[in-house]
């Protein structure tokens, strides 16, 4: 019996098929446009995306949160966990053997360590509990609500383990397009956030 790793090894040195290409294609347009935004831009549209997060009853209600470290210019949702963090349980992610995402508890005054990919990542207890809130970062999203990530599957196969969380995914306006190349195992978002939106 083969293991995920294993069909997901197999997947990656098969022949690419159109929808592949196509994903392909927009990682690298689309992360190419979020690495030249200015340090301003970065912060005057994060600013936007957490203030409508602040405002909606999910925020207000949900005890544990689930976010991300952001890197090459991504969503900067830190605010959120400076703000907060003596009212919520913060989660981030550590990525570890097997593909897998495991999830760590925050604490504010503990430093955090470079992980396998050079993402910043706590050196705590694995969270073994619900999760409220997950907000999800992506290369690119769609007005289905469907992401787009960095190609490695992490978010997906972590996501649908955690199908009673609500995932909202936090994007650039640039970022959303009408529809994205979907497949199978593509994991969609309850809402997805822009600095000018909400969707869902």
């Amino acid at each position: 019996m083969l293991f995920e790793s294993q069909i997901l090894d197999i997947m990656r040195n098969m022949p690419k098929n159109k929808i592949e290409h196509d994903k392909e294609q927009l990682r690298g347009l689309d992360s190419q446009r979020r690495r030249v935004m200015s340090e301003q831009e970065v912060k005057s549209d994060s600013r936007k995306i957490v203030e409508q997060i602040e405002r909606m009853q999910c925020w207000k209600d949900a005890k544990t949160v689930m976010l991300y470290y952001p890197i090459h210019n991504e969503v900067d949702l830190r605010h959120l966990v400076h703000e907060y963090a003596d009212e919520k349980t913060f989660l981030l992610p550590a990525t570890v053997g097997g593909h897998q995402i495991e999830v760590r508890v925050y604490e504010k005054n503990r430093p955090l360590k470079k992980g396998r990919f050079g993402i910043p990542e706590p050196d705590t207890e694995v969270w073994k509990g619900d999760i409220d809130l997950i907000l999800v970062p992506g290369v690119a999203f769609d007005k289905n609500l469907y992401r787009l990530g960095r190609g490695g599957g992490y978010y997906d196969r972590f996501l649908k383990h955690y199908s009673k969380s609500l995932k909202i995914g936090v994007c650039y306006e640039f970022q959303l397009h009408k529809d994205l190349p979907t497949q199978i195992f593509d994991i969609r978002m309850d809402r997805v956030v822009t600095p000018d939106q909400t969707i869902g």
